[in-house]
C-alpha cells in the first residue's frame, strides 16, 4: 500500500484500497489507499503547525530550498518520466514533455525573490508614505488531476511553499505514484516536516479538505462539474479557489492554411496523450475551401499513427486510464455515428488487445447539436465540421459552454486577429498544435474551464498563495 505523508512521516492508513495499474498491460502494480476524514485532520494539523516556523524563514532560506529541489528533480528527470509512463501510459516523450512543464513552474518558483516584492510610495499625503507587503495564506491544499501526475502538482506546491505556506496535496487516486516520488525528492531537499503533506483517497478526503477550516485555500484541476462543486463548497466556506475543469477545443483551419504544418499539428493535439489533455485539439473545423483539402491527408496521417505501450520506441498513441473509460470513449463513437456523424476512422479495433487501448478516431459531418461536438470526450476522437465562413466557425466554438483553448491556421493577420478578438477562449493559439502559456504566464482557461478568478502558475499563481498588506505610517 502507498503511504501517506504526514508532518514529515511516511504513513500507511487502515483503510481500503484501490487498484493502481500500468493502462499498457492491465497488471495492478500497486494498491492506494482510501484514507478518511481522520488523515486529512491530521494532515491539516501538521501543515498549520508548520507554518508558523515556515512562513517566517526567510525567503533566500526558502529559495535555497527550492533550488535544491529542483537540481534533484533535474537528476531524477527520467525516473519520473518512466513513473508516469508505467500507470498513466502516455508515451516516454510524452513524459518528458509533462515533467519538463512541471520543473519550469519550480524554475519560476525559484524567482521568489523578486516576485514576492511589494511595492512602496511615499509622500502620498503630506508626511504620509504608503507601503505594500505581501503575506502567506496558511494551509493551502491542491487537488491534481490523473492525467498529469507530475506537472500538475508542480505547479501547485512549490509556489505556494515558497510564498511561505505550507501544502496538503491530494494526488489523483488513479495515478498517485509521480505525487509520491515529488514528495520525496522534496523532504530529501531538506524542507522541514510539514511543509509538505500527502493523503490519498478519492471524493471524501477532497470534501474534508474543502470544508476544513483551516484550509485557507484550494487548487484543483479536473472535469468542468467536479470543478464547479469545488468552486461552490470552498467558496461557501470563505475560501480562495482556483478550480481549472474541462474543455472542447476547437482548431479552425483557413482556405490559406498550410497544410504541411497543420494536418501534423492537429493530430498531435487531437490524439496526444492519447486525447486525455484540457488542451486537446477536439474539433477541427473545415472553413471553406479546406473542406476539400483537409480530410485526405489527415486521414492518412492519422491511420500511420502507431498504437501501443509508450515505452516502446515510435508509439505515437498509449493507452487510455482505465477500461471503463475507454468504453466510456468508445461509446462517444457509437453515438455520433447514430447521431448522423461519418466515422472516417474507427479506432475501437485497437480495444482486443491487452491493456485499455482504443485508437486515432476520426469523426466526420460533426455539428454541435451532437454528443461528439459539445462533450468533453477525453480520449483520441477528433470531431471534424465545417464552416462556411471564419464568421461561422467562431460562433461554432463560441456555443460550447467550456472555454479552454482555441487555434487557427491561417496565413492572414486580418484573419488570426478577428479570432483572437472574438473567440471566447482564455488561451488563443495561431499556427500552433496547442497554446500552453509557459510557467511565468497564467494558465487562463474561461467559461466552464474555469471557476475563480486567478488561475494557476505565472503572476496569478503568486497573487493567488499571497495576501497583501497595506502599511500607512507618518513619523
Amino acid at each position: 500500500m502507498i503511504p501517506n505523508l504526514i508532518g514529515g512521516e511516511w504513513l500507511r492508513p487502515e483503510a481500503d484500497t484501490l487498484p493502481v495499474y500500468d493502462p499498457a498491460t492491465g497488471e495492478v502494480i500497486e494498491q492506494v489507499p482510501l484514507s478518511g476524514t481522520d488523515a486529512v485532520t491530521a494532515a491539516v494539523a501538521a501543515a498549520d503547525a508548520a507554518y508558523k516556523d515556515w512562513s517566517r524563514t526567510p525567503v533566500m532560506d526558502r529559495v535555497r530550498l527550492m533550488f535544491s529541489f529542483k537540481a534533484r528533480l533535474e537528476a531524477g528527470f527520467e525516473d519520473l518520466a518512466r513513473i508516469v509512463t508505467r500507470h498513466h501510459g502516455k508515451t516516454l516523450d510524452e513524459a518528458r514533455g509533462e515533467v519538463r512543464r512541471g520543473v519550469e513552474v519550480v524554475d519560476f518558483a525559484c524567482g521568489a525573490p523578486t516576485l514576492l516584492q511589494g511595492r512602496t510610495l511615499r509622500d502620498v499625503s503630506g508626511g504620509v508614505d504608503q507601503d505594500l507587503y505581501r503575506f502567506p495564506l496558511g494551509v493551502v491544499a491542491g487537488v491534481p488531476p490523473f492525467n498529469f501526475p507530475v506537472m500538475i502538482p508542480l505547479w501547485m506546491f512549490p509556489l505556494a511553499v515558497v510564498a511561505g505556506n505550507t501544502f496538503v496535496l491530494k494526488p489523483s487516486e488513479r495515478t498517485p505514484l509521480g505525487a509520491v516520488r515529488l514528495a520525496e525528492l522534496f523532504t530529501e531537499a531538506g524542507f522541514p516536516p510539514g511543509v509538505l503533506n500527502l493523503v490519498h483517497g478519492a471524493g471524501p478526503v477532497v470534501d474534508a479538505l474543502l470544508t476544513n477550516p483551516a484550509v485557507a485555500a484550494i487548487s484543483f484541476v479536473g472535469s468542468a462539474p467536479v470543478a464547479r462543486h469545488v468552486y461552490e463548497v470552498a467558496a461557501a466556506q470563505g475560501k480562495r479557489v482556483q478550480a481549472l475543469g474541462g474543455a472542447k477545443n476547437h482548431i479552425v483551419v483557413m482556405p490559406d492554411a498550410d497544410l504541411d504544418a497543420a494536418v501534423p499539428a492537429i493530430l498531435g493535439s487531437a490524439f496526444g496523450n492519447a486525447g486525455e489533455r484540457c488542451l486537446a485539439g477536439s474539433v477541427a473545423v473545415a472553413v471553406g475551401d479546406a473542406s476539400g483539402s483537409l480530410l485526405e491527408p489527415l486521414l492518412a496521417r492519422a491511420a500511420a499513427l502507431k498504437v501501443g505501450p509508450g515505452v516502446e520506441p515510435g508509439v505515437d498513441v498509449g493507452p487510455l486510464i482505465r477500461a471503463e473509460h475507454r468504453d466510456r470513449v468508445a461509446g462517444y463513437i457509437e453515438r455520433g455515428a447514430a447521431e448522423g456523424a461519418v466515422v472516417l476512422l474507427d479506432g475501437r479495433s485497437e480495444t482486443s488487445r491487452a491493456g485499455f487501448f482504443l485508437g486515432p478516431t476520426v469523426l466526420d459531418r460533426v455539428s454541435d447539436s451532437m454528443a461528439v461536438g459539445r462533450d468533453e470526450i477525453f480520449g483520441p476522437v477528433l470531431s471534424v465540421s465545417h464552416a462556411a465562413t471564419l464568421e461561422e466557425a467562431i460562433g461554432q466554438a463560441n456555443r460550447m459552454s467550456l472555454g479552454n483553448m482555441a487555434v487557427i491556421f491561417t496565413r492572414s493577420g486580418k484573419a488570426a486577429r478577428q479570432f483572437r478578438e472574438q473567440v471566447d477562449a482564455g488561451m488563443i493559439g495561431v499556427n500552433v498544435p496547442v497554446a500552453q502559456p509557459f510557467a511565468f504566464f497564467p494558465f487562463s482557461g474561461w467559461k466552464g474551464s474555469f471557476f475563480g478568478d486567478l488561475h494557476v502558475h505565472g503572476t496569478d499563481g503568486i497573487d493567488f498563495y499571497t495576501r497583501k498588506k497595506m502599511f500607512i505610517s507618518r513619523w
